[in-house]
């Protein structure tokens, strides 16, 4: 057993989709999460950029004790999961792609035409693609980038109709065209749209990776023997910018769990 915190970390805020599966299966759990409220989006940042901003992070969450790190970040997890797992070989890192590629190889089929949602960074780097038909070459996969959903996101423009206008603009021709069936939520902020989603296509199957990943963190802690037997942490969150739509989000999404906000700086001078 091991009561230390599980770290997650995110580009901003997105990522918080990801506490409450986690809570829900293994209750006794606690977590520091990390949002890059400042310097977010990452999507359309260079790769060397995201790879020194994930290793800060890390860095601080590493100095937080925390027993595993989290990417609850697709572009992260499609950029610098690898760099990260080497720099930390004791401690176990799991990314978010990994266990969505898995779920879509065993439960799609060659009659379905499956989208795949993302950044641009997540998209370009053809992660989902590659895993996906890894494991299952035969599946018909389609891409496509959505860069303004994360800032619209980010600003709490969600029941709102400019949402529901930008997921016409990336969408409607891309579902259409590809008679897309089955659809991969690339992008960690992408459930806090999913309502939005299946209002304006409904039918479609949605595929959540930040529901998908918590078997992955579950199996690689017992197989670990880093299980929690009793809560000693709050669960706290940081943000690089604490601001009000980040807090509202908390609020939103941990409507009746207690928790803790707090506030982490960089230098970002030596980021640019």
């Amino acid at each position: 057993m091991n009561n230390r915190p599980i770290g997650f970390f995110d580009s901003g805020l997105g990522g918080l989709t990801c506490i409450p599966y986690l809570m829900k299966a293994l209750p006794n759990e606690r977590i520091i999460y990390f949002g890059d409220t400042a310097r977010t989006p990452y999507g359309s940042k260079a790769t060397s950029t995201i790879r020194l901003f994930s290793m800060e992070i890390a860095d601080f969450l590493i100095n937080e004790n925390v027993k595993m790190i989290v990417i609850a970040c697709n572009t992260v997890s499609a950029t610098c999961l690898t760099e990260l797992q080497q720099k930390y070989p004791n401690i176990p890192i799991i990314g978010i792609i990994e266990p969505t590629a898995e779920i879509v190889s065993k439960t799609c089929t060659e009659q379905d035409h499956i989208g795949i949602i993302g950044t641009k960074v997540t998209i370009k780097s053809r992660a989902y693609e590659k895993l996906i038909h890894t494991l299952n070459p035969k599946l018909n996969l389609y891409t496509t980038s959505c860069p303004t959903f994360v800032p619209l996101i980010e600003e709490g423009i969600i029941q709102n109709e400019i949402m529901d206008l930008s997921i016409k603009y990336y969408l409607d021709n891309f579902v259409t065209y590809n008679k897309i069936n089955t659809l991969v939520l690339g992008c960690t902020h992408y459930p806090l749209i999913r309502k939005n989603i299946e209002k304006i296509y409904s039918g479609l199957r949605i595929i959540n990776p930040s529901a998908e990943i918590i078997q992955n963190i579950t199996a690689q802690l017992k197989d670990n023997d880093l299980l929690s037997d009793k809560p000693v942490f709050d669960n706290t969150f940081y943000a690089s910018d604490l601001s009000e739509n980040f807090v509202n989000m908390i609020n939103r999404i941990f409507e009746n769990s207690e928790f803790k906000v707090a506030f982490k700086s960089f230098d970002l001078d030596n980021c640019k």
